[in-house]
C-alpha cells in the first residue's frame, strides 16, 4: 500500500509540474513597428504626401526643417563622388590628363602602386602609366562600367572621372559640379512620378546635403549611395526631376543664415524624431526637430510586422547582449516619435543597455520606430516565424546620410 501512494503522488506531483510548464517553443518576441530609415529631417512619403494636398516645396521643406528659410547659394562647386573600388574600364573620353583618347573606344584602368594609375586598350595593353589621379575627359557624358569590385551600378555621368591609386586602394571618382550632380540624386531619391512640388523639396534638400556634408576624406566628397544620397547619373534624369533641379537652381536650405545639413529618409510613421535621439550621442540641432507628419499614411512601411523569432532565435541574433537565459527586451528611453532610444536585453543573470539603432540593426528591422513583446501561449502550435528583411537603398530606403 505504502509502495501505491508512493507511486500515485509521483505521478500527481510529474502531471502538475508538466501543466504548470510552458509548452516547449511556445514563448516568442513579436516586434511591431512603423517607418523605414533613420527619422530625422525630411519623410519623403511625407512630401509626397504633402505635395498631393497642394502644399508646395517652400512649405514642405520649413515643415521639416524647424525654423529655416530658403536662400540662394550663388555658386555651383564641383562635388567628388566615390564611385568604385578597385580596376575598371570606361569610353566616352577625349583626354586623359592630356593624352588624346577616342571616344568611342572602351578603355582600362588600373594601379601599379600606390600614386601610379596605368591606361590600358581593350586588349590590356598598358599605353601609358600616370601620376594618380589620372583625369578623364570628354566631349560630352562619359560611360563607367560596373564590373568593377564594390561598384554602382555603371552608367553615364557628367563632369569629370578621376582614377586615383591609393593606400586604401584604387578609387574611381567623379568630379562633377553641384546642378549636375543634384541631376543625378532626384529620381534615384524619389520616385520620378511624383508631384512636382515633392521633387523640388527633393532638389532643394538633396543640394543642401551635398554641400553640407563630405569633406573627411581628402579624395572625395560623397558616397554614391546611402552613406550619403544615391547617386546615378544620367540614368536617372526625367522631363519632371530636370524641371525640379532647373526650377530650383542654386536654392538651399538655411538656418540662421547659414546652409545645414538637411538629412531626409523614407517614412516617419507619422512623426519624425529628433537628430539626438535617432543618431544616439549626436548634438541636438534646432532645425532637426521632432514634428507630426500627417500624410506620411501614404507609404507601404508606414506600419510594419509583425516579425515573430523563438526566444533562442532571437537571443542568437543578440548574441553576447544576452546575460543568462533570454527573457525579453525593455524599452528604457524613447523619443518624440516615439523611436527607441535606449532598451535593456533582459536575460535570467542581468540586463545589457543598448541603443535602438543597435536593435535595428540586430533584427533587421526598417526603423527604429518599434515595440518588443513576449507572448506565451502554452499548449498551442506556435506561429511561423517571419523575419523582417534589411531595407534596401535607393528612393525607398535608409538615405539622406545613415549616420551623423
Amino acid at each position: 500500500m505504502q509502495r501505491t501512494t508512493t507511486i500515485l503522488i509521483t505521478a500527481v506531483v510529474a502531471a502538475l509540474a508538466l501543466a504548470a510548464a510552458p509548452a516547449s517553443g511556445a514563448s516568442r518576441l513579436v516586434i511591431r513597428g512603423a517607418g523605414f530609415g533613420h527619422g530625422v529631417g525630411m519623410s519623403q512619403y511625407g512630401a509626397y504626401g504633402f505635395a498631393k494636398h497642394g502644399k508646395d516645396h517652400r512649405f514642405i521643406l520649413g515643415h521639416y526643417y524647424t525654423g529655416t528659410e530658403l536662400s540662394d547659394l550663388g555658386s555651383n562647386p564641383t562635388v567628388r563622388v566615390l564611385m568604385q573600388t578597385g580596376s575598371t574600364s570606361f569610353s566616352g573620353g577625349s583626354s586623359a590628363s592630356g593624352r588624346r583618347l577616342n571616344p568611342n573606344t572602351t578603355y582600362y584602368v588600373g594601379s601599379t602602386g600606390i600614386g601610379r594609375v596605368a591606361l590600358k586598350s581593350s586588349s590590356g595593353t598598358v599605353l601609358k602609366t600616370f601620376d594618380s589621379p589620372l583625369r578623364v575627359s570628354g566631349p560630352g557624358s562619359l560611360k563607367l562600367n560596373g564590373a568593377a569590385q564594390n561598384s554602382t551600378t555603371g552608367g553615364r555621368y557628367r563632369g569629370v572621372l578621376e582614377f586615383q591609386s591609393t593606400a586604401l586602394g584604387f578609387q574611381t571618382v567623379n568630379a562633377v559640379g553641384l546642378e549636375d550632380y543634384v541631376r543625378g540624386v532626384v529620381g534615384a531619391e524619389s520616385p520620378t512620378s511624383w508631384p512636382a512640388e515633392a521633387l523640388r523639396a527633393q532638389a532643394v534638400a538633396a543640394r543642401t546635403y551635398a554641400i553640407t556634408t563630405g569633406g573627411a576624406n581628402a579624395n572625395y566628397d560623397q558616397f554614391a549611395d546611402t552613406r550619403s544620397q544615391v547617386y546615378k547619373g544620367l540614368a536617372v534624369e526625367t522631363a519632371s526631376t530636370e524641371d525640379a533641379v532647373a526650377s530650383t537652381r542654386g536654392r538651399i536650405v538655411s538656418y540662421a543664415g547659414r546652409p545645414v545639413v538637411t538629412y531626409f529618409f523614407s517614412t516617419s510613421g507619422g512623426r519624425t524624431e529628433n537628430v539626438e535621439n535617432s543618431f544616439v550621442g549626436s548634438a541636438p540641432k534646432p532645425w532637426l526637430k521632432s514634428v507630426k507628419d500627417p500624410y506620411d499614411g501614404e507609404s507601404p512601411r508606414h506600419r510594419w510586422g509583425p516579425y515573430r523569432y523563438t526566444m533562442s532565435q532571437a537571443a542568437a541574433k543578440l548574441g553576447s547582449r544576452v546575460k543568462g537565459r533570454f527573457r525579453g527586451i525593455d524599452v528604457v528611453k524613447r523619443g518624440r516619435s516615439p523611436r527607441v532610444v535606449y532598451a535593456d536585453v533582459v536575460g535570467t543573470n542581468g540586463r545589457t543597455r543598448v541603443t535602438g539603432p543597435t536593435l535595428r540593426q540586430v533584427f533587421g528591422l526598417f526603423d527604429t520606430w518599434a515595440t518588443f513583446n513576449v507572448i506565451t501561449a502554452s499548449g498551442e502550435t506556435a506561429n511561423p516565424t517571419s523575419e523582417a528583411t534589411a531595407p534596401s537603398s535607393g528612393a525607398e530606403g535608409e538615405t539622406g546620410g545613415v549616420s551623423p
